[in-house]
């Protein structure tokens, strides 16, 4: 097994400042959504197509979730797009 800590002082590493100061994304495509659910992007378009995730938005020609909106969906416990879109009408009112 390889110490990682004992090969840092021979390894040049670039860290990015930038990269701890940005924001969030405000979207997620397929991919990087499969990531944050741990599935597979295929899963990913199966439940969308099977109306488990909440509704995706159109940008152009790619297909994108909202970031804000998927993390409310997560703690409200991922109810299908159905329920999730009748409590979000519920909220407005």
């Amino acid at each position: 097994m390889i110490d990682v800590l004992s090969l840092l002082p021979t390894v040049a590493l670039k860290i990015d400042p930038a990269a701890f100061t940005e924001e969030p994304p405000l979207v997620v495509d397929a991919r990087r959504l499969a990531k944050l659910l741990g599935a597979g992007v295929r899963t990913v378009r199966t439940w969308d197509a099977a109306g488990k995730l909440p509704s995706p938005v159109r940008l152009g020609g790619k297909v994108v979730w909202r970031a804000d909106e998927i993390r409310d969906w997560l703690a409200a416990g991922a109810p299908r797009r159905e329920e999730w879109q009748a409590r979000r009408a519920a909220a407005r009112k």
